[in-house]
């Protein structure tokens, strides 16, 4: 199921090669770095229950039959209360400025809360934005309706995607969507080249999630 409420420019019927930067965004525990593995086909970002997991931007290359797409992860957004934590919101609102397209992720198993209304106000100057309800595999889905309805009267999505990063469900909808949505152009990255990441570093976090 997707809800669409917005057109992506798409003037020609011809084939199109897309390439561009998606930027996923949620607030912490949203199941970005899940997403992200899930997107990607390998996994490299940190999973875990803990908040704020994700500290720094990590950046995957997934190539399409049509296109190349750059997911980057970004820390959680919240409320800072502490100067590290100010520094990693701040570093993932950073990253909306230098993307063709924001990923908004939601817990589609949590009522909608101060902490997604101040998530969305930051997102005021930010467009286009689509919004994912993650975690459906956890909900039934008639009440998955009036969540949509509600959040659509919050703000103007391009369009909304629920899905399960967990088990997959949706995914491949949500990855059409991404695609139409990016500009046309050649492949920035070669096809063999997965993450920014330096294997030491995905080693030392690989260790930082076992703790």
């Amino acid at each position: 199921m997707t809800t669409h409420t917005g057109t992506p420019d798409d003037s020609s019927s011809a084939p199109r090669f897309t390439c561009g930067s998606v930027c996923l965004i949620g607030r912490p525990n949203a199941g970005k770095s899940t997403l992200l593995n899930r997107l990607v086909g390998a996994k490299f970002a940190i999973v875990s229950g803990k908040p704020q997991t994700t500290r720094t931007r990590l950046l995957g290359v997934r190539n399409y039959p049509g296109g190349q797409v750059i997911y980057i992860d970004t820390p959680g957004i919240h409320r800072p209360l502490h100067r590290m934590n100010a520094r990693m919101v701040e570093t993932a609102l950073d990253t909306l400025s230098e993307v063709d397209l924001v990923v908004l992720l939601m817990d589609a198993t949590q009522a909608i809360g101060g902490g997604d209304r101040y998530l969305l106000d930051r997102l005021q100057k930010t467009s286009p934005v689509v919004l994912v309800l993650n975690k459906i595999d956890r909900v039934e889905k008639p009440a998955l309706l009036p969540k949509i309805a509600e959040l659509s009267r919050l703000r103007d999505f391009a369009e909304i995607v629920p899905i399960s990063a967990l088990t997959g469900e949706n995914v491949d909808r949500l990855e059409e969507v991404v695609l139409r949505y990016l500009p046309e152009g050649p492949a920035l990255y070669p096809a063999d080249y997965l993450t920014d990441q330096p294997e030491r570093v995905l080693v030392a976090e690989t260790v930082r999630e076992q703790v």
